[in-house]
This record gives C-alpha cells, structure tokens and sequence, in this order.
C-alpha cells in the first residue's frame, strides 16, 4: 500500500523516469540496428526510429521531471509564505481586527 500511495504522489517523477529509460532503450536498439547494416539505405530506418523516438522519449521524461521538481520548490514556496504570514500577524495583532 506504502508503494501505491507513493506512485500516486510522485507519478511525474515516475514518468520521468520511464521516459529517460524507454529513449535510452530506443537510442540503443537503433543503435545496433545501424551497426548491423553496411548499407546506408538500410540504417536510415533505425536512426529515424531508434534516434528519433529515443530523443523524444529522454525528452519527454526530462521534462517530466523539472516539472515535479518546479512543483516541490512551489509548495516550498507556498509553506515559506504561510510562515511568514503567520509571524506577521502575531506580531501585529491590530492589522488583522482593521
């Protein structure tokens, strides 16, 4: 369950992840399929699917990523913001009865 609740949280990260992994993946299958072919002709389908989609996936995840790490510092942010706040107003009692 511990698992569960901790993909649902962190699913961004977790996206992020499998997409750096999956165009590593793709980057390295066409990479063996261009080194398997002497012709040109015949490496040009590797490189446009194993490249092509391996650069869109590493992307896509890295992406992903900043995106959950943007999130983190906002909440961050929002919590240093909510403290201040706080502090202000128990310093100054008669700015929140005006």
């Amino acid at each position: 369950m511990e698992l569960k609740t901790w993909l649902r949280a962190q699913w961004d990260r977790v996206v992020g992840g499998l997409g750096v992994t999956a165009g590593l993946l793709a980057l390295f299958l066409g990479y063996r399929g261009v080194a398997n072919t002497p012709y040109p002709a015949e490496q040009i389908p590797y490189v446009v699917s194993g490249a092509v989609l391996g650069i869109a996936l590493i992307g896509v995840g890295l992406t992903s990523w900043l995106s959950a790490d943007l999130r983190d510092e906002w909440h961050k942010l929002d919590r240093i913001e909510r403290l201040l706040e706080t502090a202000s107003d128990s310093t100054n009692p008669s700015a929140t009865s005006a």
